[in-house]
């Protein structure tokens, strides 16, 4: 028994070791099998982002080869970040402005081998270059510019002086293929191509629309219409030595402009700054008494509101009639009995008059309000006038009924001119194609522009008629004359005559006004069949004899650019 005790004993002990030993060495593999596992981890996170990578890298390289790749060279880097603009046209596509590439001349210093050898060669190709100062920048060694905005032949010249130092930066540049032409209705861009003027300023945010790059923009412009335009009045100014011109041609019945011109003007390919106030629109800004030219609005009125007819007589017209403190007169006498179609042939200011009278202040407001003439000109260019402020008191309506007192712009009253013909609406003046036109508001009936249409007509065909030299065989032309002096200033006179053709049916309004004409003694009018030589100076004279010459030149274009008479002419063929 004793010595089972010592086994036991001895048991016991071993046994208290054992389980100790055992605690230790699980203990032992617990702590390694935890650590092996945090590194195990680690291992597959970065496994895992490494095969992320190449799985991005490699989906990154797949899309770059199957994409057309863009070479970032200077070029191309100046082309994406230049502000490009859209083609302006005119209504036959015929180009008018244009973005083409450009270039600028620059030095690079470091790259110049012989410093003296490369400013001899600037100074025999471009003498006018102050090489001392191109000296002083090369010793600097920084880039600079040699010549901006340089010419092709420059390039070339350039460019033949295989000088590596030398580089040319492309850019963006606006050029007007015509020049002058349209230089009071394009208008014009600055230097970092954002419009300033014109058509280039009025949809500036429109002719940068990157979406709309390959439409061109299309104006109601005719190119070869500008240029005869142009012509004729430019050769008036120098026949007549007048300070300033300008012409307007509208389709009547939808307000195109189908040319503007205004001289003097000037090349807008210089992008010079024009301050000189000869340069205005005198067209759209211009702001005149046009004189005559509203006789016509009170003989419409006058029929519109039936107080009499074309040949209504009006009985024992005085030579003058004393408004206020002011005396009213004619420039020549006339009999004393007047129909009232004479009355607007002749042109007599006391006979309109006496008919203002009869219409009355407030209708004859309520028309000037209607015809929007006292008002600023609606037109897709910034370059409008604003007619000075006019008040309704004594005389202001004798006075206004012959066009005096009253201004408004060259622009506006030939609009009412057209509406007053093409059946009595008012149209709205335009400079953009359009395919569809809104309609507009009655001013006066057709019958009544029926009538007026046919009294226009005899202004220029009857024998006291005051625009004979605008009867242009076969274009049954129709107007009204205007000889004023200019607003503030009496030095200055205008001469004016609005026409509208054909008369039977008409289609378009031709304004033409000159500045201070003088007599052209040495010119011989073709007067109703007799050679006679210059001696007045009216608009009779000078105006209307240079509008006769722009519609005897324009008449075949406008005939064969209509499409009634393209309809007509091939069913005569065919038939």
């Amino acid at each position: 028994m004793k010595r089972k005790s010592k086994i036991n004993k001895k048991y016991s002990i071993n046994q208290k070791s054992f389980y100790f030993e055992d605690y230790l060495e699980t203990n032992k593999k617990n702590n390694f099998s935890k650590k092996n596992n945090i590194f195990h981890d680690r291992i597959y996170l970065l496994f895992f982002l490494f095969f992320s990578l190449i799985i991005i890298f490699s989906f990154r390289i797949i899309n770059v080869s199957l994409n057309k790749i863009e070479v970032l060279n200077q070029e191309t880097l100046i082309k994406k970040h230049s502000l490009l603009r859209r083609d302006i046209v005119d209504r036959n596509g015929v180009l008018i402005s244009r973005n083409i590439k450009s270039y600028h001349a620059a030095i690079n210093p470091n790259l110049i081998s012989d410093k003296d050898k490369f400013l001899i060669k600037l100074r025999v190709s471009f003498p006018e270059i102050p090489t001392k100062e191109i000296d002083k920048k090369i010793k600097k060694g920084k880039y600079f510019y040699l010549k901006k905005r340089i010419n092709q032949i420059d390039k070339e010249t350039l460019w033949s002086l295989g000088e590596k130092a030398i580089i040319f930066e492309p850019f963006q540049t606006r050029i007007y293929t015509h020049s002058n032409l349209f230089s009071h209705i394009v208008g014009q861009v600055d230097y970092d191509n954002y419009g300033i003027s014109g058509i280039e300023k009025y949809f500036d945010k429109d002719l940068k629309n990157i979406k709309l790059s390959d439409s061109p923009l299309k104006l109601t412009l005719d190119t070869n219409i500008q240029h005869l335009i142009n012509k004729e009045l430019s050769e008036a100014m120098n026949t007549f030595k007048a300070s300033g011109g300008g012409a307007l041609l509208m389709n009547i019945h939808n307000g195109e402009i189908l040319s503007l011109v205004s001289l003097p003007n000037f090349d807008i390919n210089l992008r010079a700054d024009v301050k000189d106030k000869k340069y205005i629109n005198k067209i759209t800004k211009g702001v005149y008494e046009l004189g005559s030219i509203f006789k016509t609005f009170t003989i419409a009125l006058a029929l519109d509101n039936n107080i009499v007819t074309p040949k209504t007589i009006i009985k024992n017209i005085p030579s003058s009639i004393k408004c206020s403190k002011h005396k009213i007169s004619d420039i020549k006498e006339f009999p004393k009995d007047l129909t009232v179609e004479d009355i607007l042939i002749r042109s007599s200011n006391i006979g309109t008059l006496l008919l203002a009278r009869k219409i009355g202040e407030e209708k004859f407001k309520k028309f000037i309000n209607d015809t929007n003439l006292l008002n600023t000109p609606e037109l897709q260019i910034e370059e409008v006038g604003k007619p000075i402020n006019f008040k309704w008191n004594k005389c202001k309506l004798e006075t206004v009924s012959f066009g005096h007192g009253i201004t408004t712009t060259p622009l506006q009253a030939t609009a009412v001119y057209a509406a007053l013909s093409n059946g009595g609406t008012m149209i709205k003046t335009n400079l953009i194609k359009k395919e569809n036109y809104k309609k507009n508001e009655r001013l006066i009936s057709k019958e009544t522009s029926k009538k007026l249409n046919s009294i226009l007509r005899k202004v220029v065909t009857d024998e006291e008629g005051t625009a004979s030299l605008a009867d242009i065989n076969g274009y049954y032309v129709g107007g009204k004359t205007g000889t004023s002096q200019r607003y503030g200033d009496e030095d200055s006179n205008l001469n004016s005559f609005i026409s509208i053709f054909p008369s039977q049916s008409p289609k378009y309004a031709l304004l033409v006004m000159l500045e201070n004409p003088q007599i052209a003694t040495n010119l011989i009018y073709n007067y109703r069949g007799l050679k006679i030589r210059g001696s007045r100076n009216e608009a009779g004279w000078n105006s209307v004899y240079v509008a006769g010459r722009i519609i005897k030149k324009i008449g075949p274009i406008l005939a064969i650019n209509n499409e009634d008479f393209n309809y007509k002419y091939v069913a005569e063929k065919i038939n």
